[in-house]
């Protein structure tokens, strides 16, 4: 398949189309076009690469979500559906996509198998839903609820993006006053104690003015040693190693431990019930989920559950002796396999979680703020003393003399 960009005018209204198709071939884009109520201005190859830069936002895809499932919910084909969506659409990389999108169901091609081609835009659980929405003939419903569910992965993190603002403030205030005071406050305390031969700078202040020199002297090595640490910390994440480390980390971490366990769980509970009420199959639900967890060790757990499951065991059994996942998601899961409404039991866990989270993100709020002015107040306190120590040391000598 290659892209070609093209130039038509509507027949419908006359308006000019600018926009980009997939095909085989320049005649069978050409065809394409046409059967869009278009007349072909002028059309060429073109080689599109793909931008990372250029990623789609949460609310484009859930916006495309809600308007493809009204569409398909009032009768309209799906390529008419993807084209009208295309043209309403603000986001240019999603609108370039959907054009790819539409070439290829026209081709023949399933919905689900077209958006497995740009990952960049759609996830593995997007595509998986699309696809058994296909299958059992409810793409609207399940375009519905996978807007639903990323309204609510995207209302989560931003909550816990919220709760860590102030924190992140304060801090940066701390880094500018420590900086302030030692570039600026304490080498005006030396050039003070030079004029008095026989005074002494005290311990803490030496201390301070070496860190003040060399800062000072040799800020490029300063920069670039802050520099390497942000990347190489950042790409050791990324590995195995690392990414397990901070995975266990959070799971571990003591208030955050509690945070991020009923993060996960309400993750886990809520793609279980969207993919369950789509009609995934339970195997390839929680491969799917698995992957949508971004955690290693939760990853770990789901995939012992799924051998457990292939084994004949229920997904309650499976999961009730796994110390990272908190009893309540067993449970649940136990009252929806013998009352058969395994979906609705996941989503009631996936509320009961989200709700629980915001009042853990509150708590933890709560409990940062007076420790982080406690540590602001100490470090002030420190450099305060080590410039105002020396002064009233000066001003004990000159009364003492």
């Amino acid at each position: 398949m290659a892209n070609f960009s093209f130039e038509a005018r509507n027949t419908l209204d006359g308006s000019l189309v600018k926009s980009t198709v997939e095909a085989d071939s320049e005649k069978s884009a050409a065809q394409l076009i046409q059967s869009r109520g278009l007349v072909v201005l002028s059309i060429k190859g073109v080689e599109v690469k793909k931008n990372y830069f250029n990623k789609i936002k949460t609310k484009d895809r859930v916006l495309f979500s809600r308007q493809l499932s009204t569409l398909i919910n009032a009768g309209l084909p799906l390529v008419k559906s993807l084209q009208m969506v295309e043209k309403q659409t603000d986001s240019k990389p999603l609108k370039v996509i959907l054009s790819k999108v539409q070439a290829s169901v026209e081709s023949g091609k399933s919905l689900g198998d077209s958006l497995k081609d740009y990952p960049e835009a759609f996830n593995n659980i997007f595509v998986k839903m699309v696809a058994a929405g296909e299958i059992s003939g409810t793409l609207d419903k399940t375009l519905e609820r996978l807007a639903f569910q990323q309204e609510k992965d995207a209302e989560i993190i931003s909550k816990i993006r919220g709760a860590m603002t102030y924190p992140g403030i304060i801090l940066l205030v701390m880094i500018a006053l420590v900086g302030f005071m030692l570039t600026s406050v304490l080498p005006q305390v030396q050039t003070l104690y030079a004029g008095f031969p026989n005074a002494h700078l005290p311990g803490p202040t030496l201390l301070l003015l070496s860190i003040s020199h060399l800062v000072k002297t040799f800020w490029w090595a300063t920069l670039l040693i802050v520099i390497a640490i942000f990347f190489g910390s950042r790409a050791w994440v990324r590995t195995e190693n690392g990414k397990t480390f901070f995975d266990k980390l959070k799971l571990s971490l003591k208030p955050f431990n509690r945070l991020f366990k009923k993060l996960y769980m309400a993750r886990f509970s809520r793609t279980g019930s969207t993919l369950i009420s789509s009609g995934v199959p339970l195997i390839q639900m929680l491969e799917v989920t698995s992957e949508a967890i971004s955690n290693v060790i939760i990853e770990k757990s789901i995939q012992n559950a799924i051998k457990l499951v292939r084994g004949g065991k229920s997904l309650s059994q499976a999961l009730e002796n796994d110390k990272n996942f908190l009893d309540l998601v067993p449970n649940m899961i136990r009252i929806g396999e013998e009352s058969g409404t395994l979906d609705a039991m996941m989503g009631k866990a996936a509320d009961y979680y989200e709700k629980e989270l915001e009042d853990e993100i509150k708590n933890i709020s709560t409990l940062i703020e007076p420790l982080l002015m406690i540590l602001l107040g100490i470090v002030a306190l420190v450099i305060v003393a080590a410039v105002l120590g020396p002064i009233y040391g000066l001003a004990s000598q000159n009364i003492g003399g």
